[in-house]
């Protein structure tokens, strides 16, 4: 279909994420102009229990049959099209006037390193795209790791957007997903890397002993204590020292990862206090990472937190422990919900290429030069209209 433009284009974009948490999908309507993003509308939906065993087997053994993998990938992308769907219908959209639909995919192996980097995202964006009548956007990172990027993180850029008169009083964002990662905003740099595991470890002691999803509320690692001995161990892993750019996942950090330190400990530890030593992992390597560029000692700034994480109030409150001269608040604060803020970057980074926009920092990924990132898929009947 040959591409056009007019004057009324349509600036509402939906954005799709499901995080390395594999806790559930999360769909948000917003509207965009000139690089600024305006939340409209969102909603979170779990995952089957099914489809949700079967995202983490294939994480955990990076491997399936070609037809598992085929038939996982479709169902994934129905669960998508649901969401849409089901955000179209609760707010009244008019599916005509969304212009695009930026979708993540769901992160099953992460692995831009060697001599074939590569970043496998499950989604089927024809099956998408016919079952919302919307064109869509998918492979954010393929281009950057094909430029001898990282292909994450891709959310710094879509911060950096949300402050438009930073000074070199850095701007600081901080995920709490599966995997931490953080964002540093100053006038003459954009900075941004995972600082190692969140709620995966968290998440996966909880699932293995308990068979739970998670802490709620991190209520169990708030009466343990912290295993020096495992801590340290933990805390010594290459990762934590690498240099940036750095991103990591599920396919290092996880349960077999984990098992194997504590085997090195040789003691018995609670699972209270495994839990309160996970939770003091995370934060540590949060702060020593901010410490590298910023001394928290003598610099009292504010940290924007989102992510899953925000809801663990043990997680939030050792944070804040070892940031006693720092605001440490959601993004709530600054009117964009933590629960949708990947989300909104994917609807952004939607925009960005729809628009003929780069959608990745060197800085940030370590590519070689800025680029157009995503593929487009347009369903017929669905006019696009590319660029400005």
């Amino acid at each position: 279909m040959e591409s056009t433009k007019y004057s009324a284009k349509p600036k509402l974009y939906i954005g799709i994420m499901s995080g390395t948490s594999v806790d559930g999908i999360d769909v948000v309507l917003t509207k965009i102009n000139d690089n600024n993003s305006q939340f409209i509308a969102g909603l979170s939906c779990p995952f089957e229990q099914t489809l949700r065993n079967h995202i983490l087997e294939l994480c955990q053994t990076a491997h399936c049959d070609l037809q598992t993998l085929g038939q996982l990938t479709v169902k994934l992308s129905q669960h998508y099209a649901q969401a849409v769907q089901q955000l179209v219908t609760t707010h009244q959209i008019d599916k005509s006037q969304v212009r695009a639909i930026g979708c993540h995919g769901q992160t099953v192996l992460h692995h831009p390193f060697g001599q074939t980097p590569f970043s496998m995202q499950l989604v089927n964006a024809h099956v998408l795209a016919a079952k919302t009548g919307i064109t869509c956007i998918t492979d954010f990172r393929g281009m950057d790791i094909a430029l001898q990027g990282q292909g994450a993180p891709l959310v710094p850029m879509f911060h950096q957007s949300l402050f438009k008169d930073t000074d070199d009083n850095p701007k600081l964002l901080l995920n709490l997903g599966g995997i931490a990662n953080l964002s540093i905003i100053t006038a003459s740099q954009l900075s941004g890397f995972d600082t190692g595991p969140s709620n995966i470890l968290l998440d996966s002691w909880m699932q293995y002993k308990f068979g739970k999803a998670y802490d709620k509320n991190g209520q169990l690692s708030a009466t343990g204590q912290v295993n020096k001995k495992l801590l340290a161990l933990l805390l010594n892993d290459p990762y934590f020292s690498r240099p940036v750019p750095k991103s990591t996942g599920r396919e290092y950090f996880n349960l077999a990862w984990f098992k194997a330190k504590l085997a090195q400990v040789n003691v018995t530890i609670s699972d209270a206090d495994i839990m309160a030593t996970l939770v003091q992992l995370t934060v540590i390597s949060i702060v020593d990472a901010l410490n590298q560029r910023i001394d928290v000692t003598l610099n009292a700034h504010t940290l924007y937190v989102f992510g899953g994480g925000c809801q663990n109030h043990h997680l939030m409150v050792s944070l804040k422990k070892l940031l006693p001269h720092w605001q440490v608040d959601t993004t709530d604060s600054i009117a964009i919900n933590s629960q949708y803020m990947e989300a909104m970057a994917f609807a952004w980074l939607g925009y960005r290429c729809i628009t003929g926009q780069p959608g990745n920092s060197p800085s940030v990924t370590g590519a070689t030069q800025q680029v157009i990132m995503g593929q487009i898929t347009q369903v017929i009947g669905h006019k696009l209209i590319l660029g400005e």
